[in-house]
């Protein structure tokens, strides 16, 4: 009817628990999040099937997918195309792709049918003025409770930088895991930063002798090494 109100769907925040849907899938009915309990969760959009930067994307993500599931980090598809034509792509890049060095690669995480749009609107990944059709590249890290902890958003023309969604789980399970932060350009193995104690009196007593703390900078800014 010309006077029902459409509903309003807002886009989910870091903090919020991520949307719950049940889609079809190039592996078979999913059931998010109950499916992936206990697991980190890449869910990422793109914006169509056989489109050469998409290409490219999968073919990164196929080739690091074990070194995801090292992390215990699940990878999950979505654009607005059809079954049928994301099994005629994944086979044509199977069969036909190879680009720097990457050749035969199967991708055997799901991706999802979405051509009414129906998660892909849950998670804001159409963008109007980017396209009222299309997914933009969207990403979402989700943790093992089901907590949206990671947020970025490409345009369509720009691929997304494979190495930092891999240290962005990395980072994000070293913070939970040791209740520390990690300072700008992180790896695995680089100095990790102490939560700052708030008080300059307290910092500085802290340092002294403190297993917690290996440096300090200043007062605010104290430093420890990896010992794991």
């Amino acid at each position: 009817m010309e006077n029902e109100e459409k509903e309003i769907v807002r886009m989910p925040l870091i903090g919020d628990p991520a949307p719950a849907f049940k889609a079809v899938t190039t592996q078979g009915t999913i059931n998010f999040p109950k499916d992936y309990e206990g697991k980190w969760v890449i869910l990422f959009s793109h914006p169509a099937d056989f489109t050469p930067v998409c290409t490219t994307e999968f073919m990164a993500f196929a080739s690091m997918h074990e070194d995801f599931k090292a992390l215990n980090t699940e990878l999950i598809g979505l654009s607005v195309d059809s079954l049928y034509a994301h099994i005629a792509w994944l086979r044509t890049i199977k069969e036909k792709i190879e680009y720097k060095g990457m050749k035969n690669l199967e991708v055997t995480f799901p991706l999802i049918e979405d051509i009414k749009m129906d998660v892909a609107s849950k998670f804001g990944m159409i963008q109007p003025n980017q396209s009222s059709t299309q997914a933009v590249r969207a990403v979402f890290v989700i943790d093992p409770k089901g907590i949206i902890r990671t947020i970025l958003y490409y345009p369509l023309s720009t691929g997304r930088n494979f190495d930092e969604l891999k240290r962005i789980i990395q980072a994000l399970q070293k913070t939970d895991a040791e209740g520390v932060a990690t300072p700008a350009d992180w790896r695995p193995g680089d100095d990790l930063i102490v939560p700052p104690a708030g008080d300059v009196n307290v910092a500085e007593s802290r340092v002294q002798g403190s297993e917690d703390v290996d440096y300090c900078l200043d007062w605010f800014m104290c430093l420890r090494k990896d010992k794991k």
